[in-house]
């Protein structure tokens, strides 16, 4: 897959770095840090699974276990579980040799695990055994090489329109055909590559008519939960993430699901509760089928989210635990390598900025040049909580070089490159500057959708807050946790912010003492001797 492109503008101070924030799934998929995941263990054989959500598709064949292993692959694509998909789309050509359908599964595991070559060959090879297949199989095989055609030209509409085209007919053709509404729905998104991650408002419809078609069939149900999720409709995103859970409740990415939107809801106990047993059936799956944590993508990005909720509920120990496995396993997806950014944060927002900075600069060895974007712009923050003005900036300068040398996906490093070099003016000569990138920056966090990006920008604004707080900025630290409070007013930090805001303002107010209170009842489950617990009890005096 080709990497999206994104534009740059530079202006005024030669620090400042403005950047459309624009990243597409093929550019998620560019980066090869680690080695592709062996052929072998994607053509092991496979056994057929209960617990994955029912999916049946008609693939052409007579051959009825042929058939049964090629549901079960596509049940896993629908479950994002990619390894397993591919393993059982080989089982079904190990019995019936001529199954274009399988060899279309292929196409869509292999991208998603970084092997496009193997990706190309499976969609050649499905065209060339749909030619005497019947019209079913040849409408889905034609819509898969018409979107693998606009993943390749992710820049280029009139490819997407072709795709969607060819599924507006084959929906047409086949008016029952519960996966072509799928697909559909999931072709609204904007975005070639998207498997339903991304899908939006206008999807719902296609997974509601697929649900109806198909009622025990659990992919509307997982989809509809992330269309939902994007447009902030979170207690219908939750019914669906229940649904979907409920029905797949063996697969890790379902009970993971769900806890995205309890979260969200204010129900974090909850949400750790779905996170933990996502990990322990993420920890048995791995060692039961003998497959290396660095090679399936979902234990590192539960990994995140628990240790997210752990750090929003203050048990900061076991956020650390988390954070720092994360953070040392390896990934071949752009958007994880990114997130290991994380880690340095957590750090500064402990007060550990020399071993943020460390942490940092680790990034700075990765061949990819966002990710080293990544590094440079963390361990400007760290330079700063140092009262390294200097050293930041050269951070910074290194930070925009590596993105204008990048080819694509600039935009996952651009907001932080902002905020950073609105930080540097805040704490130099240039703080009507600084309060006006900063808070641009906290309103382009807000704004971006998805769950990792919901708490990892409440955590940036936190930051942010505490950056205003240090420099004695007590209007803007005032502005960035009324954003906090808008962003989430269950948080304990949101009210801790308040409340500090409030005590240099007006003391031991009752104002004030409401907030700590706040803090205290939603950090109930923190580190007995969590900083800002003893923070609270020091002020109180």
């Amino acid at each position: 897959m080709k990497s999206g492109k994104s534009r740059a503008t530079i202006l005024g101070f030669p620090f400042f770095f403005v950047l459309i924030f624009s990243t597409t799934a093929a550019a998620q998929h560019a980066l090869h840090s680690i080695p592709a995941v062996p052929q072998e263990l994607l053509e092991r054989p496979v056994t057929l699974r209960t617990g994955i959500g029912a999916v049946h598709d008609d693939a052409g064949t007579k051959n009825v276990e042929a058939q049964r292993f090629y549901d079960q692959g596509l049940a896993y694509l629908h479950n994002y579980v990619w390894i397993e998909a591919a393993r059982s789309f080989h089982q079904a050509l190990r019995l019936d040799s001529q199954l274009a359908l399988a060899h279309v599964g292929l196409s869509y595991a292999y991208i998603e695990l970084n092997k496009t070559a193997q990706a190309g060959q499976a969609s050649t090879t499905a065209q060339k055994l749909a030619v005497s297949a019947g019209d079913h199989i040849q409408r889905h095989v034609a819509a898969r090489a018409l979107q693998m055609a606009a993943e390749e030209a992710a820049g280029d509409p009139s490819k997407l329109a072709a795709y969607r085209k060819s599924l507006d007919g084959a929906i047409a053709a086949f008016p029952n055909d519960a996966e072509f509404l799928l697909l559909r729905g999931i072709a609204e998104s904007p975005d070639p590559a998207d498997r339903g991650q991304g899908s939006v408002v206008a999807s719902i419809p296609f997974y509601e008519r697929a649900l109806k078609i198909a009622p025990t069939h659990f992919g509307p149900h997982h989809f509809m939960a992330h269309a939902y999720e994007n447009s902030g409709r979170m207690k219908e995103a939750a019914d669906q993430a229940a649904a979907y859970a409920g029905q797949a409740s063996s697969v890790p990415h379902a009970i993971h699901m769900h806890g995205h939107e309890l979260r969200r809801l204010g129900r974090i106990n909850e949400a750790i509760a779905r996170f933990e047993a996502a990990d322990k059936l993420q920890r048995d799956y791995m060692a039961r089928e003998k497959i290396a944590a660095e090679l399936d993508w979902h234990h590192a990005h539960n990994l995140d989210l628990l240790a997210a909720s752990y750090q929003y509920t203050g048990q900061m120990k076991k956020a650390e635990t988390l954070l720092k496995q994360s953070f040392n396993l390896p990934t071949n997806l752009l958007v994880q390598a990114v997130n290991k950014r994380e880690w340095p944060q957590f750090l500064i927002a402990r007060n550990r900025p020399a071993e943020a900075l460390a942490a940092a600069q680790q990034l700075l060895a990765h061949p990819n040049l966002v990710v080293q974007a990544t590094g440079h712009i963390e361990a400007g923050f760290a330079q700063l909580a140092m009262n390294k003005p200097a050293d930041a900036a050269a951070s910074s300068n290194a930070a925009l070089k590596a993105m204008r040398s990048a080819q694509g996906a600039q935009g996952l490093a651009a907001i932080a490159l902002e905020a950073l070099q609105g930080e540097f003016n805040l704490r130099t000569a240039q703080r009507d500057k600084g309060r006006a990138m900063i808070e641009s920056a906290a309103r382009k966090w807000r704004s971006l959708p998805g769950p990792d990006a919901w708490s990892q920008s409440l955590f940036r604004l936190e930051g942010l807050a505490r950056s205003a707080r240090a420099v004695g900025d007590w209007d803007l630290a005032a502005r960035l946790a009324q954003l906090m409070l808008e962003h989430d007013s269950n948080y304990a930090g949101t009210h801790f912010a308040l409340g500090l805001v409030s005590h240099h303002n007006s003391g031991t107010s009752e104002a004030t003492f409401r907030e700590f209170a706040m803090a205290e009842k939603a950090w109930a489950s923190a580190d007995k001797d969590l900083a800002e617990l003893k923070m609270i009890a020091e002020l109180r005096k």
